[in-house]
């Protein structure tokens, strides 16, 4: 096969693939249009509001960093 036939044939199937994608794309855009969603409950009083201001440090005291092991220990 030459390369012209190649490149032919490799354009052709891109071109598949290309109409394949779509096709899907549009099957599920049309299933999901089909298919009734059930919203979920949102309740105020379920929301909990996290405050911007910063975290007590003493909270953290003799933790160890996730993934780095314990502070007065080096890494292998």
């Amino acid at each position: 096969m030459s390369l012209q036939d190649e490149l032919t044939d490799v354009k052709r199937r891109l071109d598949d693939l290309a109409r394949t994608v779509e096709r899907l794309e549009r099957s599920l855009t049309q299933s999901r249009e089909d298919t009734p969603r059930a919203q979920p409950a949102r309740s105020p009083e379920g929301l909990v509001t996290i405050p911007d201001t910063p975290y007590d440090s003493s909270l953290w005291t003799d933790s160890d960093d996730e993934g780095l092991g314990a502070r007065d220990r080096h890494a292998p």
